[in-house]
């Protein structure tokens, strides 16, 4: 028996907030993770290990260069889960 998973906006950036550290209303769709919010190479792997984890995915170095905002973020695990 297979779970669905949901993907929630909100939810997603309750997450990626909690592991970065930052504060909710600072993760805006469009913060750009380095530049505006000042992630390093470390906070954004550790953020994507999370993501694997919790939606069940497998995302390759290549997607974690494309991972620059919550909005990217969203569209990719969108993509690798077939929702919308």
């Amino acid at each position: 028996m297979s779970e669905t998973v949901v993907l929630e906006r909100e939810e997603l950036r309750r997450t990626i907030a909690d592991v970065l550290d930052v504060d909710e209303a600072e993760l805006t769709d469009d913060a750009h993770f380095v530049e505006t919010l000042g992630v390093d190479s470390l906070m954004a792997l550790e953020v994507m290990v999370v993501l694997e984890k919790k939606y069940g995915v497998k995302l390759e170095e290549s997607e974690l260069k494309e991972v620059t905002c919550l909005r990217r973020a969203h569209e990719l695990l969108a993509a690798k889960l077939g929702v919308n």
